[in-house]
């Protein structure tokens, strides 16, 4: 049998014995102790990135209150742009009784 035929069959042997999987991964791992090992994955999503982060309810409040305002500097300079515009328009409007 070809190496990775026999890979693949220790593959699919090893995800119906998980006991058999860990005891590789120890192996691989050259942990001499399980309870090393143990330790070890405890940190595991220690180590890995991840897409949250905590942050304070002080924090998150502060942030929630800003997301009601226009903070962008071009999006403010269009919105002065567009008041001077309604400004002038606004001059030339005549209201009368038809």
């Amino acid at each position: 049998m070809s190496d990775e035929k026999q890979n693949a069959l220790d593959g699919e042997i090893s995800k119906l014995n998980p006991e058999k999987e860990l005891q590789e991964n120890i192996e691989k791992k050259t942990y001499e102790k399980l309870k090393d090992y143990a330790t070890d994955m405890s940190y595991e999503n220690e180590v890995t990135p991840s897409p949250m982060v905590s942050i304070s309810l002080k924090e998150y409040d502060k942030l929630k209150e800003k997301q009601h305002y226009i903070t962008d500097k071009t999006m403010i300079d269009i919105i002065d742009n567009l008041e001077r515009l309604v400004r002038a328009l606004r001059k030339h409007i005549v209201r009368t009784e038809i």
